[in-house]
């Protein structure tokens, strides 16, 4: 049975995947009828130039605030009747989570707490939480993570995720809330913001600027794109079982130097120049503290279960993705360049 899912509170809706998620609620789901509640609390990577296509639709409403502020949320869950939160706010990027580990733990663990709490005091609330394949720590050159696979994390990133993840299913257990978590491969697709891998290295193939690649470009990742993640998402709100994990993956997985080599394909092949011109750009930088070697997700459970499968191929998706970031430079100037990142004990490395 599917479950009613009409009024949903969105957390972190401004950011890459939240944003997506929304859009495609009110512009692909036509019997979305109920009304969907955004709330973020604009960071440097929520932005409100995600969502102009749909700021003015009468079911959607922005609310600016923190996730820790727990009377806010209750608010929000008893005006708005709501009977789904979805979890997507959350600090993310490993690089700065290397340098800032606090700020992680507040956001993504004690944020989730404050959430659980809100959600506690409204139990018929369904509660969705967004993770991601990386509280599984690292894998060899072969096999794949699965909902069963133990949690490893390394980075503070990913333990911060994992401790999240832990509070999701202990709450379900301890309280008997309805919960649900998803961990998820690398997400590509537009309005990313470019301190990750694919918009950095397209804006800096826009810009001529250096191409930098951790190590020798041999960590591989399993990706796929957010739209197929929403849709997985919206999914999982309506049939994801009670208490249950699901794994979202992209099985489509690259190394990062043949990722950023076939980027460069795309990109020459659309300007009309030599691919040799941006290669020569390619700079190998020393790599990241921790750098874990491999992902790649099992996502079976989905696909049987829930019966999910992705729309885009990676070829598709990707060829999407870098047209939309050359039709939309305003938006790529709007956000500024990726940051570089100083270590505190000395030397640096780049998104």
């Amino acid at each position: 049975m599917k479950r009613s899912v009409q009024n949903i509170l969105v957390t972190g809706g401004a950011g890459f995947i939240g944003s997506s998620f929304i859009r495609y609620l009110l512009q692909k789901v036509p019997d979305f009828q109920g009304t969907c509640i955004n709330l973020d609390l604009l960071t440097y990577a929520g932005n409100p130039d995600n969502l102009k296509e749909i700021e003015k639709d009468p079911r959607y409403i922005f609310q600016q605030g923190d996730i820790c502020n727990q009377a806010l949320v209750e608010h929000l869950c008893f005006e708005h009747q709501i009977d789904a939160l979805i979890h997507f706010a959350a600090e993310s990027h490993v690089d700065r989570s290397i340098l800032t580990p606090q700020t992680f733990l507040q956001t993504n663990v004690m944020g989730t707490f404050h959430l659980l709490e809100a959600v506690r005091k409204h139990p018929k609330i369904h509660f969705h939480h967004v993770s991601t394949d990386e509280v599984y720590g690292c894998l060899g050159a072969d096999g794949f993570f699965t909902e069963e696979s133990p949690y490893r994390p390394n980075s503070p990133y990913s333990a911060s995720k994992a401790s999240s993840d832990h509070l999701v299913r202990a709450y379900g257990k301890t309280y008997g809330i309805s919960t649900c978590i998803s961990n998820c491969s690398n997400n590509y697709g537009p309005c990313q913001f470019p301190e990750k891998l694919i918009p950095c290295m397209i804006l800096n193939c826009i810009n001529q600027k250096p191409l930098p690649i951790y190590g020798e470009g041999a960590n591989v990742r399993d990706w796929l794109y957010v739209e197929d993640h929403a849709k997985a998402l919206w999914m999982l709100l309506q049939q994801g079982k009670k208490g249950e994990i699901y794994n979202v993956g992209g099985e489509t997985e690259w190394r990062n130097i043949d990722l950023v080599y076939e980027l460069i394909r795309i990109i020459s092949e659309m300007q009309g120049e030599a691919p040799e011109k941006l290669e020569r750009l390619i700079t190998f930088v020393k790599d990241r503290p921790g750098h874990d070697f491999r992902y790649a997700i099992d996502c079976g459970k989905i696909k049987r279960d829930i019966g999910w499968s992705p729309d885009h191929s990676f070829k598709n998706g990707l060829q999407k993705t870098v047209s939309w970031y050359m039709e939309n430079i305003q938006w790529l100037q709007n956000v500024g360049n990726p940051p570089i990142y100083t270590l505190p004990a000395g030397g640096s490395f780049v998104a």
